[in-house]
């Protein structure tokens, strides 16, 4: 027979961990009119590589102001999408990547339009997404957790990426796709989509803030108690 192992003691440290960052912080919560449709946040997803996120909305919403419709976007030239994406750090390949993401969706939905998301599962609608150009795991997490279906996954950036690998959650190795794996199973069950999207935003803070990639600031960040990396850089 054997024996219940209990709950995953990582389970705990992410409740610990959203508890003190909360109390630190303050409430990151996302406001209901700050979720987009799922086209949008998969645009600016697409776009927003080592772009600040401020600057990927505005050139989101640019876009579809000044073409009216993503199908309208989907025709443009990707060196005029480049053009446009100016102020993007890579505009030129986030032109391209657009363009084929665009494509992509017009021939297999005859428009672009991703309400089919809506019926499916989670993890199902995930692997649709990232069947498409320039759409990896950070992307199509944040399709369906931050946009209007609310759903249950966990976006993880670099900034999130480096905090929970120098925590000591998963691996120091671990990609994006790697850490998601690791993490997603353990999330505290009583999160709700919400809960999780603040854990991102919460723990990208302290990756912007104190866990820099070059250069950490152990001695004053919210986590350095119960941080494996603070632990050992820390005089005793």
């Amino acid at each position: 027979m054997q024996l219940p192992l209990g709950p995953d003691p990582r389970t705990e440290q992410l409740q610990r961990i959203q508890n003190n960052l909360i109390q630190h912080f303050g409430r990151l919560i996302r406001p209901p009119e700050k979720r987009r449709d799922p086209v949008w946040v998969l645009v600016q997803g697409v776009i927003g590589a080592r772009t600040k996120t401020a600057i990927s909305n505005e050139n989101t919403d640019r876009l579809l102001a000044t073409y009216g419709s993503w199908e309208a976007v989907a025709d443009v030239p990707a060196d005029a999408l480049a053009a446009d994406l100016a102020t993007a750090t890579f505009p030129q390949v986030a032109g391209e990547r657009l363009k084929a993401c665009l494509t992509a969706i017009k021939a297999q939905r005859g428009k672009v339009d991703l309400s089919h998301l809506e019926q499916m599962e989670t993890e199902a609608a995930m692997r649709w997404l990232e069947t498409l150009p320039g759409v990896a795991r950070k992307v199509s997490a944040g399709v369906v957790n931050t946009s209007t279906l609310d759903r249950k996954a966990l976006v993880i950036d670099s900034n999130h990426r480096r905090v929970i690998q120098r925590v000591g959650l998963v691996p120091a190795k671990a990609d994006t796709a790697r850490a998601y794996e690791a993490l997603e199973p353990v999330l505290p069950p009583e999160w709700a989509a919400a809960d999780i999207d603040e854990h991102h935003l919460l723990v990208k803070r302290v990756g912007q803030t104190w866990c820099r990639p070059s250069r950490t600031d152990c001695a004053h960040c919210p986590l350095q108690s119960m941080c494996r990396t603070a632990q050992r850089q820390l005089p005793n």
